[in-house]
C-alpha cells in the first residue's frame, strides 16, 4: 500500500484556498485510484510546525548519546518530520505565493525536516521519491511577464525540494487567483478561470500518473 505525504500551508479554508483545493482534487483522485493507501495529511495553518530553534538546529548537528533532555525533545519532532517524508511514496506540497515567498509554516517545516547527512547531503534519504507542488499566485509570474523577476517560490522549492532533498518535482501552478475579488483585475477573469481549471486538472491527471507509476 502506497502512502501519500500531503501537506497545505494556505492560511484560509478550502472554499477560500486556490492551492487548498488544487491538493483537496490531487487527493481525492488518489484515494479513488488507490483505495487501501494511506493519506498523512499535515495541516500547516491548523496545526503549525515550531519555528528551529538553537536548541533544535545545535541537535541536529551534535551526537544524539550527548543530547539535553530539551534536545532530545525537539529532535524528537525533527526526527518524526523527516520520517513521515522518508516512509511517504509521494508527497504533495501545497505552497501558495505570500509577499513573493512561501508561507512561514511551510518554511518552519523544510527547517525542521532538512537535516544534514540524512535529509540532504551525498545520499539523501528521501531522493527520488516524486514530490508535486501547487505553487499558487495572485498575479502571475510566468516568464516575460513584469513581474518574472519576483518569481521566488518555484526557484526556491527546486533548489531545496531537487537540490537538497534530491526529489523528483513536479509543479502545479495556478495563477491570477486575486483576479475574481480584485476589480483592478477584473479583465483577467477569463485567464484566471482557465488556470484553475488547468490546475484541477494537472491534479487529477498527476495524481492517476503517480498511482501507476507506484504500482508498475
Amino acid at each position: 500500500m502506497a502512502t501519500l505525504l500531503l501537506i497545505d500551508s494556505s492560511v484560509f479554508p478550502e472554499g477560500a484556498s486556490a492551492s487548498r483545493a488544487v491538493t483537496a482534487a490531487f487527493r481525492k483522485t488518489w484515494e479513488e485510484q488507490h483505495p487501501e493507501g494511506t493519506v498523512i495529511h499535515r495541516d500547516l495553518a491548523a496545526d503549525p510546525i515550531p519555528h528551529l530553534d538553537g536548541v533544535a538546529a545545535s541537535a541536529g548537528f551534535s551526537d544524539p548519546a550527548t543530547h539535553t533532555p530539551e534536545q532530545q525533545a525537539a529532535f524528537a519532532l525533527r526526527t518524526q518530520l523527516a520520517e513521515e517524508l522518508e516512509q511517504a511514496d509521494a508527497v504533495v506540497i501545497a505552497a501558495p505565493m505570500y509577499n513573493f515567498t512561501i508561507p512561514s509554516t511551510l518554511k518552519a517545516w523544510l527547517d525542521q525536516v532538512i537535516i544534514m547527512g540524512r535529509t540532504t547531503g551525498e545520499n539523501p534519504s528521501a531522493k527520488g521519491k516524486p514530490v508535486v507542488v501547487v505553487a499558487s499566485r495572485g498575479g502571475s509570474y510566468a516568464p516575460g511577464t513584469p513581474r518574472e523577476p519576483f518569481e521566488y517560490v518555484r526557484n526556491y522549492l527546486e533548489a531545496v525540494l531537487h537540490g537538497g532533498f534530491g526529489l523528483d518535482v513536479d509543479f502545479i501552478v495556478p495563477e491570477l487567483t486575486m483576479a475574481p475579488s480584485n476589480p483592478a483585475m477584473a479583465e483577467l477573469v477569463p485567464l484566471y478561470e482557465a488556470s484553475r481549471a488547468k490546475a484541477l486538472q494537472e491534479a487529477e491527471t498527476k495524481a492517476k500518473a503517480l498511482v501507476a507509476r507506484l504500482a508498475a
